[in-house]
């Protein structure tokens, strides 16, 4: 049947409307965020692991792209960068292990020697104390009571018999894993995209997760070479103010790991070389006060030259992040995870903000990190 010339068009039908996405409520999100924080807390044995092997994995992408262009398998490579890696911490470790033992059993004696010379600084501090008591007296609450101290000790001498078998199979659980990310990492996420239901999705997912997993890489590396001059300049530094060497080399080590945490890194190191000063350089150039300060200037110095110029030069600005979520992150996953929580919370941030600037409709909230 064939309508008429004047008849009018018959409209097409209008789609429906989409139905409004549900949201949660602000009781269950916030009960959500302290149930993945607990389980990030109570998970860590089983986390931290994961994560250090991830992050040694991303130090060692971009060298294994490079060991490929020379026609070295990945395999094979992977197993020579932890082969090497391994040495050079071991031959570390064993240079560092003399001093750092050295300095554990003479820190007391050294604080002790310290103390009258923080008193004087603190003098003033003493005399306002000793006035809020002669106060507190006059005013008739000094009462003597006894105090008893009770000594608790430890009733469970099998944490101290497991303490170093559980730390061995931790570093190897850590070896293992990154020579298994490093080696079948990129069949994992082959396998994961395959997964994916349509061809321009799993394409369009492919290039996110490699233009990411090489900017980290990227990242990660940058940084670490960076830390690792950081703390060799501190070393060379020392030694050349009369250090031995391998106590030098403790100082720098511990610089270069404080350097992964921004601020609250460089502020622990600062007051470790102020305390170092003052018991290893008190004999030097005896006719200038300021030679025990020496350590710390050096020390803030370089960092300075490091994290204002150096730094931003080699990343620029795209890799740039809040101060002040900086801040929140390094209190967050140092109360988590302690010290290797505050190593590990940058390059997390790092990789949570290029996520969300490649995917669509979250880079507001990557520019929120900037």
């Amino acid at each position: 049947m064939t309508l008429p010339p004047d008849a009018p068009d018959t409209p097409e039908p209008e789609p429906p409307a989409p139905s409004p996405r549900p949201r949660g409520s602000t009781a269950l999100v916030v009960l959500a965020v302290l149930a993945v924080g607990y389980t990030l807390w109570a998970a860590q044995d089983l986390i931290l692991p994961i994560l250090l092997a991830m992050f040694f994995a991303l130090v060692g992408n971009p060298i294994l792209r490079g060991l490929r262009r020379i026609y070295i398998p990945r395999f094979l490579g992977a197993a020579l960068l932890l082969v090497l890696g391994l040495a050079g911490a071991v031959m570390l470790g064993r240079q560092l292990i003399g001093p750092a033992g050295e300095w554990m059993q003479q820190m007391p004696r050294e604080l002790r020697v310290l103390a009258p010379k923080l008193r004087e600084m603190t003098q003033p501090m003493q005399q306002a104390n000793k006035a809020a008591e002669s106060f507190a007296r006059a005013a008739g609450d000094s009462q003597n009571r006894k105090v008893q101290v009770v000594a608790i000790q430890d009733p469970d001498p099998w944490k101290s018999l497991t303490a170093t078998p559980k730390l061995l199979a931790s570093v190897l659980a850590v070896v293992l894993l990154t020579f298994f990310f490093m080696t079948y990492g990129e069949n994992l996420q082959r396998n994961a995209i395959a997964l994916l239901p349509g061809r321009q999705q799993k394409k369009l997912t492919v290039d996110i997760l490699q233009s990411i997993e090489r900017e980290i890489s990227r990242y990660v590396l940058t940084i670490s070479i960076i830390n690792t001059l950081l703390g060799l300049a501190v070393a060379g530094a020392l030694h050349a103010m009369g250090l031995e060497l391998p106590e030098a080399l403790l100082w720098g080590t511990v610089a270069a790991l404080l350097n992964f945490a921004p601020y609250v890194g460089p502020l622990i190191g600062v007051i470790l070389m102020l305390l170092m000063g003052f018991v290893s350089f008190e004999g030097l150039w005896p006719n200038h006060t300021w030679s025990p300060l020496m350590p710390a200037t050096v020390y803030l110095t370089l960092h300075v030259l490091e994290g204002q110029l150096i730094t931003p030069i080699v990343l620029g600005r795209r890799m740039a992040l809040s101060p002040l979520l900086l801040i929140l992150a390094l209190l967050l996953f140092g109360w988590l995870w302690g010290i290797i929580g505050l190593l590990l919370a940058v390059p997390l941030l790092v990789c949570m903000k290029i996520v969300l600037a490649r995917i669509e409709g979250l880079e507001g909230w990557a520019r929120l990190l900037e």
